[in-house]
């Protein structure tokens, strides 16, 4: 499997004319080769030239960490005191073009580039993205299983399993988070809680506010969950929920919301530019008077990350094709007074859209 993603990336580097793919720090390098970097001061790189082997640079102490795949990358070790710089451009050799990742440091991209004055660098995610953006059956079963497993966490807010009136946001955020993990997360990407009027701020850090009756929670939560292949592939799910019965002018708003996200995940079929999703979503909004209150795209690429390529935004004319992944989640946000945002990760087929996360759209009433 990652022999073959290498494959890929060296037909797309033909393509685009790149000697030299480098990666450091971020996903681009556990999907190519199943080694996850830590994020250190020390420089881990995966070399890959256009013609011959990939070789791994890692600090000796991370040795352990890695997984032998010989048959993907030679693994070759720098200890303290030795320059990694140094050591990997006499690696790379004479390079005209070199494509490096989009997080790698800016400190070792500088060194790079004194290294190494003859390359002229460019971003690696123009090799990347494409690759990673059109998932396997494989990935999308990863995909699938982790969102069930959040679907079953929201699923237990939305019918009152999980008491909230009383209790803060950080409370109730720590416990979903718990159970993020007891479902089978690796690790927790995020646990937004926003109650009240601080659900009017898209990405509401959890605090100290009490939970009241008589207002709404969203609940934005996701984690990554290790695949078959071994890498993490991300879950990503928004649900909201009101204490009591709701207030006609919110219950007017999420109605609106419910619209306009079924109306974005109709229109992600294959074909249909990422752009139009968009639109079909906010076009709803508009229409109904709360254009101004929605104030981010319709959705983002999902996969090794939890936010990649594809964006479902304005501008962006892709077309899409059977195996990208994305979030559909339209919001409503009223600055002090309330919001609500609701989001399904969906994968384009060839039938026709694929939600995967599939627990009731509705506003649910606890309490």
């Amino acid at each position: 499997m990652f022999a073959e993603r290498l494959d890929r990336a060296r037909a797309a580097m033909a393509e685009r004319g790149v000697d030299v793919l480098l990666l450091s720090v971020g996903a681009d390098l556990p999907w190519l080769c199943g080694y996850e970097a830590m994020p250190l001061e020390r420089l881990t790189l995966l070399i890959v030239p256009r013609e011959g082997d990939a070789r791994l640079l890692v600090p000796f102490l991370e040795a352990p960490r890695v997984v032998d795949r010989p048959d993907v990358f030679e693994m070759l070790t720098w200890r303290d005191g030795e320059d990694p710089v140094a050591l990997a451009s006499g690696l790379i050799g004479a390079a005209g073009t070199a494509a490096i990742g989009d997080q790698t440091w800016a400190g070792f991209l500088v060194d790079f580039t004194s290294a190494m004055p003859g390359t002229s660098f460019s971003r690696a995610s123009a090799i990347t993205a494409p690759l990673r953006m059109v998932k396997d059956a494989a990935e999308v079963d990863a995909l699938r299983r982790a969102a069930a497993a959040v679907d079953r966490i929201l699923a237990d807010v939305q019918a009152g399993n999980v008491v909230l009136a009383g209790h803060t946001e950080a409370s109730v955020a720590a416990e979903i988070a718990q159970r993020i993990l007891d479902e089978g997360h690796r690790k927790v990407n995020f646990t937004i809680v926003a109650s009240g009027p601080n659900a009017a701020s898209p990405h509401h850090e959890a605090a100290d506010r009490v939970i009241r009756d008589g207002e709404g929670v969203l609940f934005d939560i996701g984690g990554t969950m290790d695949g078959a292949d071994g890498v993490g592939y991300c879950s990503d799910i928004t649900r909201c929920v009101h204490l009591g019965e709701p207030p006609s002018g919110f219950a007017e708003l999420y109605e609106v919301l419910h619209e306009a996200q079924a109306a974005g995940v109709a229109a992600a079929t294959v074909g249909t530019p990422c752009e139009d999703v968009d639109a079909a979503a906010r076009r709803v909004i508009g229409d109904a008077g709360y254009g101004e209150y929605f104030v981010h795209r319709t959705g983002h690429g999902i996969g090794v990350e939890a936010h990649e390529h594809p964006n479902i935004v304005v501008g962006n004319d892709l077309p899409l094709v059977a195996g990208h992944a994305f979030s559909i989640e339209p919001g409503i946000y009223v600055p002090g007074t309330w919001g609500a945002r609701l989001e399904d990760i969906v994968v384009a087929t060839d039938e026709g859209p694929d939600p995967l996360n599939r627990i009731d759209h509705g506003l649910a009433v606890v309490g």
